[in-house]
């Protein structure tokens, strides 16, 4: 059996964080975190990549958020379900601010997320905005 990529499995826990964040309306998403991943066994090979992603949507949310919003003109970022909004968020970050993962490995690691976690009509509602999320970032 084949095991499983650090950063898939990473994905995953950043995925279950920021959902429970969201959930909960208030606090940083860095004391959600911290506090959501105390006591939580995570494996030594997930954790750079969970803290790595979390810092930088801990740091650039706003700026992320405004990418998808404008990559989405018909929608609006608070109507979507939170594992749609936060699987975009997560892809959004990767293709912004983590230059050694390809958009398009950034997209079907969301496409994978939003098949497991989302509704029937995820996977090709995030893979549509996250293709015009990463046309925006190539042709600003």
């Amino acid at each position: 059996m084949k095991a499983a990529n650090p950063r898939s499995r990473a994905r995953s826990w950043v995925l279950q964080v920021m959902y429970g964040w969201d959930m909960a309306g208030d606090g940083s998403l860095r004391e959600w975190a911290r506090d959501a991943l105390r006591g939580r066994t995570v494996s030594p090979r997930y954790r750079p990549y969970i803290d790595q992603l979390l810092l930088i949507l801990d740091e650039q949310l706003d700026a992320c958020d405004a990418r998808i919003e404008a990559s989405m003109p018909n929608w609006r970022l608070d109507r979507l379900s939170a594992i749609d909004r936060n699987i975009l968020r997560i892809a959004t970050a990767e293709m912004v601010a983590v230059p050694d993962v390809p958009h398009r490995v950034a997209i079907h690691e969301a496409i994978r997320l939003a098949e497991r976690y989302g509704s029937d009509d995820s996977p090709g509602f995030v893979n549509g905005v996250l293709d015009a999320v990463g046309r925006q970032i190539v042709s600003p």
